[in-house]
């Protein structure tokens, strides 16, 4: 009770900034055992600030008046977590696995008197990992060691990690002068700091074939699963999860499916993410049976992003697919044919413009989000170098048009939103990650498959984010990151280790 005393004046602000210390921390010591305590901090830290910030909310009504109840369902939940840390402790491969199933499900929280639709699932997964990574690390079981298939990372620290460091301190930094502070708060404790972990606790893994193959396996599963349930929706015209999208269906002559996603645009980058993995499989692979195999589930990924009129989504496969012919072919083909495509794009949308709601101008055509792209261009112009604090976009939006009739106010465009809320303090370092990222990933891919899907994948969510937001909010942009630089370890440095190719974890860029 005493540090939720504490943390309800201008302690928060400082728990945030420690937060992101204890993470950057985590992303850079090359010691087992201190990376340990800083995700121990991390994990500990984040759930207290979120707590003391939500404390006195309505969702938490249920606690304050049965804490014993509250308590014993700790307890259970807690008991739970051991067993699963436990199973991965003896299997730690067992972890890529579950992290990759608990990607696409968010379940629907109420914190800080808004919704927020959390991957629940995915936080229980990363603590289960983190207790079975310091438990070991902390009884010193020594730095550098291989075990059970993951490998203790000693290794200098690369650009990427130092780059994704740098971004989450200064985001932090700059929540104190927001004037939305809560939002950063919340981002730091819901994304940032379990993804950042996640991020850990995947690039230690030992990237085999074979985890690799089983990974593809379980998400394109997941995919078809979720295809099939966007199906049944636009058969049966009812919408399972997001009222609003009821509402938005009833008012227009077609109608969008999200399956079990809130957001018919994060189906379709899901969908189109996986689509791309799958690409890689058509292309590379020499067996018939996988092939076929591949075309069957892309079919039914296809049809499956269709119905969620996700222009965007379409936008971000059609360019992985492009990169992967890229990486796969020559260049000037992947060009060429990338040139033909655009160019029917054009021809139909010149022929039939009222289908893309070109008759509404560029905002309506954008369903508002031009006037977003625009009204955050206004704020980054306002204040250039530092801009109105961590989170306080949808804020600010509203502040500067309270007497505008929209519905709209997060930005849609992360580029736009890093500049509006950081100025050029966030985004120097930001479009520095995305390059660097892209350059590691890039790097040597074009002999290995795997790498060569990841970096397709990868560009194809940066591109997505550019017209739907959500970039480190994103936890596949975290997960692609993690297994991509574990898989772009050089070989010669994994042989000296005493490795099997493919199997590393640490990448020394």
């Amino acid at each position: 009770m005493l540090a939720f005393a504490a943390l309800t004046g201008p302690l928060p602000k400082v728990g945030v900034v420690a937060v992101a210390g204890v993470v950057a921390a985590a992303l850079l010591v090359p010691g087992t055992r201190t990376r340990a305590v800083a995700i121990l901090a991390a994990l500990v830290l984040a759930p207290v600030l979120l707590l003391a910030d939500i404390w006195h909310s309505p969702q938490l009504g249920p606690v304050h008046r049965h804490p014993l109840l509250a308590v014993l369902g700790a307890l259970v939940a807690l008991a739970v977590l051991v067993g699963v840390a436990a199973v991965i402790n003896r299997r730690p491969a067992l972890f890529g696995l579950l992290a990759v199933a608990a990607l696409p499900f968010r379940v629907p929280i109420q914190a800080g008197g808004t919704t927020s639709n959390l991957l629940v699932p995915l936080y229980l997964v990363v603590a289960a990992g983190a207790l079975a990574f310091v438990v070991p690390a902390l009884r010193n079981r020594g730095d550098g060691a291989e075990r059970n298939g993951a490998v203790d990372d000693v290794a200098q620290p690369g650009w990427v990690e130092r780059l994704l460091a740098l971004y989450v301190v200064l985001y932090a930094i700059q929540s104190v002068y927001s004037v939305d502070f809560e939002k950063a708060l919340q981002q730091m404790a819901f994304f940032y700091v379990p993804f950042a972990v996640m991020f850990c606790l995947l690039r230690r893994l030992r990237w085999t074939p074979v985890l690799v193959r089983r990974c593809l396996l379980l998400i394109t599963a997941l995919a078809v699963v979720f295809a099939v349930i966007g199906f049944v929706e636009y058969a049966t015209k009812t919408i399972i999860l997001n009222p609003k999208l009821v509402v938005a269906n009833d008012l227009h002559a077609y109608f969008t499916v999200n399956s079990v996603f809130f957001d018919p645009d994060i189906f379709g980058r899901f969908l189109a993410l996986v689509m791309i993995l799958l690409a890689a499989v058509l292309i590379y692979s020499r067996r018939q049976r996988e092939q076929l195999s591949a075309t069957g589930a892309l079919a039914v990924l296809w049809a499956g992003l269709v119905l969620t009129l996700s222009r965007s989504s379409l936008a971000a496969l059609l360019l992985g697919l492009a990169i992967l012919a890229a990486l796969r072919w020559k260049v000037g083909r992947a060009v060429l044919v990338g040139a033909a495509v655009l160019a029917l794009g054009a021809a139909v949308v010149a022929i039939s413009p009222n289908t893309f709601g070109l008759n509404q101008g560029l905002n309506g055509a954008s369903s508002g989000r031009a006037g977003l792209v625009s009204g955050g261009l206004d704020m980054f112009r306002d204040r250039p170098l530092w801009g109105y604090g961590s989170g306080a976009f949808v804020a600010e939006y509203r502040a500067r048009h309270r007497h505008t009739n929209t519905t709209l106010a997060a930005s849609h465009t992360i580029a736009i939103t890093i500049a509006a809320e950081q100025g050029l303090i966030g985004e120097v370092p930001y479009v520095a990650l995305v390059l660097v990222a892209a350059v590691v990933l890039l790097k040597g891919s074009r002999s290995d498959p795997t790498r060569a899907a990841i970096a397709a994948a990868f560009l194809a969510l940066v591109f997505h984010t550019l017209l739907y937001a959500d970039f480190l909010e994103d936890p596949v942009t975290w997960a692609l990151l993690g297994v991509g630089t574990a898989l772009a370890v050089p070989r010669p440095r994994l042989r000296s280790a005493g490795l099997r190719t493919g199997e590393a974890v640490r990448v020394p860029v």
